[in-house]
């Protein structure tokens, strides 16, 4: 990704370049280990090309931004019907907290990641590179 951004209400709150927009959904049974699994899993998972163009150097490596975007909806049901179900995500109070978590997490390796909005309507912009895009899971 060569950039990406986050609006609310008009007002950019959020704005990387090249690095990882990480679109995260929280759900249920997720704690503690899968806070510190996704974070690890953000920081070194090898999507950036090396020398010979093949992914093998991560974030951290390349020393790149991060920006994590709450979205619940990834979490939605859609096996059923034509509307999706939301019981797959957790409860708006853990979401939050454990999102949190994440960022923190983070902000330790890479100091000035970035977050959205919990909670906000955002307009979540990116310039996807390839495009490349992966749905990690713990």
């Amino acid at each position: 990704m060569t950039e990406a951004g986050v609006t609310v209400d008009g007002q950019r709150i959020a704005t990387i370049g090249r690095g990882l927009l990480a679109l995260v959904a929280v759900q249920p049974d997720d704690g503690d280990r899968e806070v510190a699994r996704m974070c690890e899993r953000l920081l070194t998972y090898r999507v950036f090309p090396d020398g010979a163009g093949r992914m093998n150097r991560s974030l951290l490596d390349e020393g790149l931004e991060l920006l994590l975007v709450p979205q619940f909806t990834l979490a939605a049901d859609t096996r059923k019907g034509t509307r999706a179900s939301f019981t797959r995500a957790a409860a708006p109070e853990l979401g939050r907290r454990l999102f949190d978590r994440l960022a923190d997490a983070c902000r330790t390796r890479i100091p000035g990641a970035q977050t959205g909005e919990f909670g906000a309507d955002m307009k979540v912009s990116l310039v996807n590179d390839g495009p490349v895009t992966f749905w990690l899971e713990t």
